[in-house]
């Protein structure tokens, strides 16, 4: 099975995203949290199973109508590259 790898720039837009969260309503904020994790742990499982991505070379999980998973995978490895806002411009 391929392994999971999280690029910092997708930590970096879970955390702001958690966070802009958590300052209104800390269990919403937990829960998409928890969904997003739950959500990559199953891209290895099947990952040319989403939707082909706006970036070449990248696919895109919708994990809540608001929010999708950006990755890339080769032979090896799969590659967190963003959290998205659904209503974002991506790539910016």
């Amino acid at each position: 099975m391929l392994s999971l790898r999280w690029l910092p720039s997708a930590l970096a837009d879970l955390d702001s995203i958690v966070n802009y969260i958590a300052a209104r309503d800390e269990a919403a904020a937990y829960r998409l949290w928890t969904a997003i994790e739950r959500a990559v742990e199953k891209i290895p499982e099947r990952p040319e199973l989403y939707r082909q991505g706006s970036v070449k070379g990248t696919r895109e999980l919708v994990v809540h109508p608001n929010y999708f998973v950006v990755y890339q995978f080769a032979a090896d490895v799969i590659e967190i590259v963003a959290i998205v806002h659904s209503h974002r411009h991506y790539p910016a």
